[in-house]
């Protein structure tokens, strides 16, 4: 790159004449914004220069489209130029836009009985677990609107539907107040209102691969692996007890205890005319020997407790079972 020396202007002012010391072939600069903001040293204005020379946009325009709520891509789209060149001048609207964010959050939403104890940021909490939703995926934004007051949002996403609430940000004392603009506003201002929703959680989808045969047919092939750790996985989620309560009994009637190991069923002062019974008789339902045709199963064997003899009340005895 050659140096230049400047030698002169022209009568006019229009142009800066310069020389190369080398050559002596001489040159001529239009004397315009730019070479003098390049005298000065005053870079920034050289910059908005070139944008004001490239953009369909003046830097001005570009931060009160920013400041409106407009994106560094959308105003790079608008201006026709690289969003590098915007964002230098978005940068300090975008902080100006966050603390804006931050000051309607710390406000009090104006309910129907007056401005709210809590904060919109605790008002909006408490919503969005009412809705099954989690706070921290909540998108905060502020812009300015056309009546000069700032206009908070909160989005969030249910599956593919967008959800958007909009307050009015009103400085004042004690953090000021912010005003519901929509319906879904006006619900996350009143959160006690809100029916809980239980939360969704996602289903995992086994693996399908389509393979194409030599033939030209198509199979369909599922991993049957990711469809039985689904299931597992939501059994385990299920509580352990699903029997509503219902507990089994157990009446004592065990089919290995002794024939002589019951109590007996009186006292010596009370006797009881009962007959004694025989705990090894067959069962009525039996087959008969050599009965033709299919062996029918036989009803098990119950052991009944051994009742004691009259003599055996009498003398105030116990029966051995085997008498």
């Amino acid at each position: 790159m050659r140096e230049l020396r400047v030698v002169g202007v022209e009568t006019d002012g229009s142009h800066v004449i310069c020389q190369d010391p080398q050559s002596g072939e001489k040159f001529r600069i239009a004397s315009d914004e730019r070479l003098r903001a390049a005298a000065r040293g005053d870079i920034s204005r050289l910059g908005q220069i070139e944008i004001e020379m490239e953009s369909a946009l003046r830097p001005r325009e570009i931060q009160a489209r920013i400041r409106a709520g407009a994106t560094v891509a959308e105003v790079a789209a608008a201006a026709g130029v690289g969003v590098d060149k915007i964002e230098r001048f978005a940068h300090p609207v975008l902080l100006e836009r966050s603390r804006a964010t931050e000051l309607a959050g710390a406000a009090h939403p104006i309910r129907h009985d007056g401005p709210a104890v809590a904060t919109l940021v605790e008002s909006v909490a408490e919503g969005l677990v009412a809705y099954g939703q989690n706070p921290n995926d909540a998108d905060w934004d502020a812009w300015k609107g056309d009546d000069g007051y700032w206009v908070v949002q909160v989005a969030w996403s249910v599956g593919r539907t967008d959800n958007l609430a909009h307050w009015r940000y009103q400085p004042g004392s004690h953090g000021g107040s912010v005003d519901p603009l929509d319906d879904l506003a006006d619900e996350l201002t009143h959160p006690e209102t809100i029916a809980p929703r239980r939360r969704l959680t996602p289903v995992a989808t086994p693996e399908v691969a389509v393979e194409t045969t030599p033939d030209g047919r198509e199979e369909v092939t599922i991993d049957a692996n990711s469809i039985i750790g689904a299931q597992r996985a939501r059994h385990d989620r299920r509580p352990a007890v699903e029997d509503d309560g219902a507990v089994p009994f157990d009446f004592g009637f065990d089919d290995d205890q002794p024939a002589g190991a019951s109590e007996t069923a009186g006292t010596p002062d009370e006797p009881t005319s009962a007959p004694a019974v025989d705990a090894e008789s067959e069962d009525e339902d039996a087959p008969a020997a050599g009965a033709s045709g299919p062996e029918r199963p036989r009803r098990k064997k119950t052991r009944k407790p051994a009742v004691p003899a009259w003599e055996d009340v009498l003398l105030g005895v116990r029966s051995n079972g085997n008498s």
